[in-house]
């Protein structure tokens, strides 16, 4: 039997109104935490909001939210076959489910501000 690894993912639009989702996902040795969210996208939940530019790297650090409470670049942090909590960054404003704003403020589209 394959082991799994289990994503306890932040959901939602709102910080104090969102909710928790639980995916699990084929584990492999070496792939990343980013890997086992793409993969819930692609066969899961399409509607997953994550954030990556790994092909571009000007555009890196994309990836980043808190694995058990502590800050990660998810396309570097490890999949491992346990519970994993997946939340956005709590000192950055929300967009949805794991993606933060990351622009500066003098950089930032208009419709985007609150």
């Amino acid at each position: 039997m394959s082991e799994i690894a289990t994503l306890k993912i932040w959901r939602g639009d709102d910080k104090k109104a969102g909710l928790w989702e639980t995916h699990e996902v084929p584990f492999e040795r070496g792939q990343s935490v980013l890997d086992g969210l793409r993969w819930i996208r692609a066969n899961r939940d399409p509607s997953l909001a994550i954030r990556f530019s790994c092909i571009n790297a000007n555009a890196c650090k994309e990836c980043m939210m808190e694995l058990d409470g502590t800050t990660i670049y998810a396309c570097t942090a490890r999949l491992e076959p346990r519970v994993m909590s997946l939340s956005p960054l709590s000192n950055k404003q929300l967009v949805r489910d794991l993606v933060t704003e990351i622009a500066p403020p003098g950089e930032r589209w208009p419709l985007a501000r609150k």
